[in-house]
């Protein structure tokens, strides 16, 4: 992975797409999104802030940009259909560098 630049919200967006935008920068998936997907991500939310904030309203408009943010597997159910899980961080197992140097140790008798 490359390094990455969340940029910020737009402070005009509806806060309807402020709140998705935040909820997106703390979620799990978030830790595998790329500059593209924040851009992605960026203009969607624009569109989204565009559409809430329209005196006439499109339903058309509203299920394009809902189909457009599945690509960006926001909701479980989007992840679900792509046989992808986020789960809990597992605290009490070991990294794999603490569990190879026990092995070496071991191998080399140094363990007690």
């Amino acid at each position: 992975m490359r390094e990455v630049k969340v940029p910020n919200a737009d402070r005009d967006w509806h806060p309807i797409a402020r709140r998705l935008w935040d909820s997106l920068r703390s979620s799990g998936q978030a830790d595998f999104y790329q500059n593209s997907d924040w851009a992605f991500a960026y203009s969607l939310c624009e569109d989204l802030s565009y559409y809430k904030q329209a005196g006439k309203r499109s339903g058309q408009m509203l299920q394009t940009i809902y189909s457009a943010f599945e690509r960006l597997l926001i909701s479980e159910g989007d992840r679900r259909r792509v046989r992808i899980e986020l789960h809990e961080p597992e605290h009490d197992v070991q990294p794999a560098a603490v569990l190879a140097i026990a092995d070496y140790k071991k191998e080399l008798g140094l363990s007690g």
